[in-house]
């Protein structure tokens, strides 16, 4: 089941209190979150040795021994904080095994992380089951053909906020605390982003 604000708020509060049970749930209640943002960046060349669920116990193992310093000064809201150990150990996967030979991807910024066709894809199913297309006429599939192909032109920085709100399922004040801009700039960046969609879209009809 999702762990709520509410819940996680209070497990926060337990943790920091010395309370190791609510401490091991507090990690352990945000493991299937922490999948989804693995599963939707891994690429598909990496998944015959590098498993989705590998990546987010290291990344809980390496955030159980940094709870300490967060509890005593929280750098971001909970989530966006864990987000960030499963996020270095995908970069560091991607540059190890995919981009060995080419320039480090560590210091890019967020949404230069590859994303891989299937989510991709899945990005595309979710906004024209959401009827984010005006088309009316073609079939679901078609629909999503030409969602995938308006997504891929795209801005990166507008095609992100739609992967973290989309697929990762991250609340507006959580993406805005992993890319360090306002609440607002994130509204503002998906009703962009959704803009363009629909333009890119009309141009094609």
């Amino acid at each position: 089941m999702p762990i709520t604000p509410a819940e996680t708020r209070q497990l926060l509060e337990r943790s920091a209190g010395g309370d190791a049970a609510a401490r091991h749930e507090l990690l352990i209640r945000h493991r299937d979150r922490l999948r989804r943002v693995v599963a939707v960046r891994l690429d598909r060349r990496l998944m015959p040795r590098l498993d989705a669920s590998d990546v987010v116990q290291e990344a809980l193992a390496e955030a159980a021994m940094h709870l300490d310093d967060y509890f005593r000064a929280p750098p971001l809201p909970f989530f966006p904080w864990l987000r960030q150990f499963a996020w270095e150990r995908l970069v560091k996967a991607h540059r190890r095994h995919i981009h060995a030979r080419c320039r480090s991807i560590v210091r890019e910024e967020p949404m230069d992380m590859p994303l891989s066709n299937e989510s991709v894809c899945e990005l595309a199913r979710r906004l024209v089951a959401g009827d984010t297309s005006p088309s009316r006429n073609l079939t679901r599939e078609e629909e999503r053909e030409r969602v995938r192909m308006a997504l891929d032109r795209l801005e990166p920085r507008d095609r992100e906020v739609l992967v973290m709100r989309h697929l990762e399922q991250m609340e507006t004040e959580e993406i805005a605390a992993a890319l360090g801009i306002s609440a607002g700039a994130v509204r503002n960046r998906q009703y962009r982003a959704l803009l363009r969609l629909r333009a890119a879209l009309e141009t094609e009809r």
